[in-house]
C-alpha cells in the first residue's frame, strides 16, 4: 500500500510540475520480457499461458540470428507501459520476410496476405510456430518431408487420411526416395486456388506428374506401370485436349485424384475397373446413364469383374477418339478388338452361358468380311447392339430384339425400307445341321460336288498329261516318227467370238479376284493389293459389280449371237450333247490309261469343250440370280427373308469355288499346260488352229473340211474380220504363204 501511495504522489507531482523536455524511455530488454514470460505459471486474463522458454527461443532460427523480443513485437519499443497491455499487435512477419508471397504459392491465403492483397485465414505462426521456429532445413523442422502429412493434416485432416493411405503416402512413410510430400507438389503452384486459368493449371498438374513418372529414372525403375504406358496419355484424346488448352479435358488428377493415388488393381482406387465408371461419368454423363442400364453396367454393379468397364473397351491412358482408325472402338476395329476377346472366350462363354460362336459368325458374314477388309461404313457389333446401351436380345428395349430389328437394320441408311421380314431367319448364321439345316445341306452338297467334279477333272487331266508327255518325249528322242503336218491355219474363232470370249474372260477373272477379296480379306495376296491403294477395298465392290454387268451383257449378246446368226446357230448345234460324246469320253480315258491303243477321233467340239461350255452356262445363270439377290439385298430380304438371302449367299460362294477350280483345273490345262499346246493354244488371240492341232484334237472336223474342199489360210477374210464368218461350216481360206 505504501508503494502504491508513493506512486500516486509521484504521478500527481509529475502532473502538476512545469513541463520539461520528454526523454524516450529505453525499450524493454529480453530479460525484462522474461521476467514474466519465463514463468511457466504466467497466464493471461483468459487463462492462456504466456510462457516462453528462453533456451528454446535462443535455439530457434530467430534466436540464433540475435533477434530480440522488441524486433518482432514492435509496439513494445514504442510504449512506456510496463508491464504492457494484455494484447500486443500481431507480429508482421512480412516486414522482414517480404518474399513470403513468392515462397508460399502453395498456400494462397499466406501469399495474398504477404503481398498485401488481403487478410490471411492462416497465420505464419499456425505453421511455423511463434518463439521456437526451426530452420527449414533443420531435421527437426515441423514440415520436414517425413512430417508434412501429420503437420498439414492438423488442419487438413480429411486430405491427410486420403494421402497417408495412397501410394505416395506409403512411399513417403517408408522413406522411399524420391517420394512426393505435401510441399513437393503444392509448392509448384498446382492447386485450384493458385490463381491461374484452369486450362493452364491442368497442364502444370500433368507436367508435375510426368516429371516423376516419366522423367525420373529412379521412379521409373520401381514404380508401375511402365513409362510407355504413362507416356501414351500425352497422345490420347484427353492428353491432346489438355495440351490444346481445353479446360474441360481431364488430366492425371481428374481421374486418379489429387491425394488418393492408388494402383488400379486396388479396389479403393478411383480408377479400379469396378469404380472407374464414376470417374468417366463426370464428363460423359449421357454415356454413363446408358452404360449403367446396360447388361454390362448391371454386371459391374453386381460385382462381376469379368464384365467390361469403360477402360476395358476404350483403354486407359491411350484413349483415342472413336473416329481415329487406331482406336479399338473405331468402326473397323470394335468387333475384332473389343467384342471378340470376351465373346470369343471359351471360359467366359461357358461361365455365363453365352453363345460361343458369335464373333466367328459375324466375322464370316458380309458385315464382318467387309469390316475385316477395312470398310468403315459397314455395320459392326456396335451398329446393331449399341455401344453403351447393350441389352440382351430378349429385352423388349434391345436393339436386336426381334420386334426392333427392322428399325435397327434401317437405321443410319443401311437398309432403307427394311420390313418385318428382315427379322425372319437367324442373324448370326452357323452352317450346322442343327442351327441352319438348309444352309448346311447346300454347303454339304456343293462340297461333295466340288470334290467329285474337280477331283474327276484332275484325274482325267493327269492321265491325259502323262500320255501326251510320254508321246512328246518319244518324238524328241526319235523313238517315234511323226509325219509332217501341213502348215496351214484353220479358223476356230471369229473376231466376234474372240471378243465375246475376251469379255467373258476378263470379267470372270475380275469377279473371282474381287469376290475372293471380300471372302478372304486378310490373305497375303489381298494384303498386297490393299498396300497398293488405301481405296482398294472400296474399289473392289465397284469393280465386282461392273464386271458382273459386263459378264451378263456378254452372255446376253452371246444368246443373240446363237439365235440370230447362221454361224451362231451352227455353233449351238455343234455344242449340243450327242451319244458319241459318252463313247469318246470313255474311249479317251481308256486310251490315256493305256487300256486301249486307239484314240477316239474327236469332232469340232469334244466332250471336253461341251462339258466346259454348258457348265459355264449353268454357272453364269446361278451366279447371276444369286448375285442379283445379294446386290439388291434390301428388296430381296424384304421378299425372301434373311434366310433367302443366306441361301443365295451360300450358293454364290460355293458356285464361285466350283467355277474357279473348274477353270484352273480343266480349261487352263487344255489351253496352257496341255503338252500338245504348251506354252499356250493361241486360237483365243489369233482365231486360228494349225493343221497339227486340228489333226490331234479335231480330226473329224478336219476330215469334213477337206471333203468339203475348204483350204487352210494364214488369215481371215475381210468379211470375217468385220462381222465373222457367214458360212454355217467352219472354213479355212487358202494355204499359208
Amino acid at each position: 500500500m505504501k508503494l502504491a501511495s508513493a506512486a500516486i504522489v509521484l504521478c500527481l507531482a509529475v502532473a502538476t510540475a512545469p513541463a520539461a523536455p520528454v526523454k524516450s524511455l529505453p525499450a524493454p530488454t529480453d530479460e525484462d520480457c522474461l521476467t514474466c514470460h519465463e514463468d511457466p505459471s504466467a497466464r493471461r486474463a483468459n487463462g492462456t499461458s504466456v510462457f516462453v522458454a528462453k533456451n528454446r527461443f535462443s535455439a530457434s532460427v530467430h534466436g540464433q540470428a540475435g533477434l530480440a523480443c522488441v524486433d518482432c513485437h514492435a509496439d513494445l519499443a514504442q510504449t512506456s507501459d510496463f508491464p504492457h497491455k494484455e494484447r500486443l499487435k500481431k507480429v508482421d512477419c512480412a516486414a522482414c520476410h517480404d518474399s513470403a508471397g513468392a515462397s508460399h504459392p502453395f498456400h494462397p491465403e499466406i501469399a495474398r496476405a504477404a503481398e498485401g492483397k488481403g487478410k490471411a485465414q492462416v497465420e505464419c505462426a499456425d505453421c511455423h510456430g511463434s518463439h521456437e521456429i526451426t530452420p527449414v532445413r533443420d531435421p527437426g523442422f515441423r514440415f520436414a518431408p517425413e512430417r508434412q502429412a501429420v503437420a498439414c493434416g492438423s488442419c487438413h485432416d480429411e486430405i491427410r487420411d486420403h494421402f497417408v493411405s495412397s501410394e505416395h503416402g506409403k512411399a513417403l512413410a517408408t522413406g522411399s526416395k524420391p517420394a512426393p510430400s505435401c510441399l513437393f507438389c503444392h509448392r509448384k503452384g498446382v492447386t485450384a486456388g493458385s490463381g491461374i486459368a484452369l486450362s493452364a493449371l491442368k497442364k502444370k498438374q500433368e507436367d508435375l506428374c510426368l516429371s516423376c513418372h516419366l522423367y525420373d529414372e529412379s521412379v521409373k525403375a520401381r514404380a508401375a506401370p511402365a513409362p510407355g504406358f504413362i507416356a501414351s496419355f500425352r497422345h490420347s484424346v484427353h492428353g491432346l485436349a489438355v495440351q490444346r488448352g481445353d479446360a474441360r479435358a481431364p488430366n492425371c488428377v481428374s481421374c486418379h485424384g489429387a491425394h488418393e493415388e492408388r494402383h488400379g488393381f486396388d479396389t479403393s482406387s478411383l480408377v479400379n475397373k469396378m469404380r472407374v465408371q464414376d470417374v468417366c461419368g463426370k464428363c460423359h454423363a449421357s454415356e454413363n446413364r446408358q452404360f449403367s442400364a446396360s447388361v454390362h453396367g448391371a454386371a459391374i454393379e453386381r460385382g462381376k469383374r469379368d464384365a467390361p468397364a469403360c477402360t476395358d473397351c476404350h483403354g486407359e491412358h491411350s484413349i483415342l477418339s472413336p473416329k481415329d482408325p487406331r482406336s479399338p472402338v473405331a468402326a473397323a476395329n470394335v468387333s475384332a478388338q473389343v467384342c471378340s476377346p470376351c465373346h470369343g472366350s471359351l471360359e467366359l462363354t461357358e461361365k455365363y452361358n453365352l453363345p460361343a460362336n458369335r464373333p466367328q459368325t459375324f466375322a464370316d458374314s458380309y458385315h464382318g468380311l467387309a469390316s475385316r477388309g477395312g470398310s468403315v461404313e459397314v455395320a459392326n457389333c456396335a451398329s446393331c447392339h449399341g455401344a453403351h446401351d447393350i441389352l440382351p436380345s430378349s429385352n423388349p428395349d434391345s436393339r436386336v430384339n426381334r420386334a426392333n430389328l427392322a428399325t435397327t437394320c434401317g437405321a443410319s441408311g443401311c437398309h432403307p425400307g427394311a420390313n418385318a421380314r428382315f427379322g425372319t431367319g437367324k442373324v448370326h448364321v452357323v452352317e450346322t445341321r442343327k442351327e441352319a439345316p438348309i444352309l448346311y445341306w447346300i454347303a454339304t452338297l456343293y462340297v461333295t460336288l466340288i470334290v467329285v467334279v474337280v477331283g474327276g477333272m484332275l484325274g482325267h487331266n493327269v492321265l491325259d498329261f502323262l500320255r501326251k508327255a510320254k508321246h512328246q518325249l518319244q518324238i524328241r528322242r526319235g523313238e517315234i516318227f511323226e509325219p509332217p503336218a501341213g502348215r496351214g491355219l484353220y479358223l476356230r474363232m471369229t473376231v466376234s467370238e474372240r471378243l465375246q470370249h475376251g469379255a467373258l474372260a476378263v470379267s470372270f477373272v475380275l469377279l473371282v479376284l474381287t469376290g475372293f477379296m471380300l471372302r478372304y480379306p486378310e490373305s497375303w495376296w489381298v494384303a498386297g493389293i490393299r498396300r497398293l491403294s488405301n481405296r482398294a477395298f472400296d474399289l473392289r465392290s465397284l469393280i465386282h459389280r461392273a464386271s458382273a454387268v459386263v459378264m451378263l451383257a456378254a452372255s446376253l449378246y452371246h444368246v443373240g449371237y446363237l439365235l440370230f446368226t447362221p454361224r451362231g446357230r451352227r455353233l449351238l448345234r455343234d455344242l449340243w450333247w450327242r451319244p458319241s460324246d459318252l463313247r469318246d469320253a470313255i474311249g479317251l480315258v481308256r486310251y490315256n490309261a493305256g487300256l486301249s491303243k486307239e484314240k477316239p477321233r474327236l469332232d469340232r467340239f469334244s466332250y471336253i469343250e461341251k462339258a466346259e461350255y454348258w457348265a459355264l452356262v449353268w454357272g453364269t445363270l446361278v451366279m447371276a440370280v444369286t448375285g442379283t439377290i445379294m446386290w439388291f439385298d434390301n428388296t430381296f430380304i424384304g421378299l425372301l427373308t434373311k434366310l433367302g438371302y443366306d441361301v443365295s449367299r451360300t450358293i454364290h460362294f460355293y458356285e464361285a469355288w466350283l467355277a474357279t477350280l473348274a477353270i484352273l483345273v480343266w480349261h487352263f490345262y487344255f489351253v496352257i499346260f496341255n503338252p500338245d499346246s504348251y506354252p499356250m493354244n493361241m486360237s483365243w488371240l489369233t482365231g486360228m488352229l494349225t493343221e497339227r492341232e486340228m489333226e490331234e484334237e479335231h480330226p473329224l472336223e478336219l476330215e469334213r473340211l477337206r471333203k468339203a474342199g475348204a483350204s487352210p489360210s494364214p488369215a481371215e477374210s475381210p468379211a470375217e474380220t468385220k462381222s465373222g464368218s457367214t458360212s454355217e461350216e467352219p472354213t479355212g481360206a487358202g494355204p499359208e504363204a
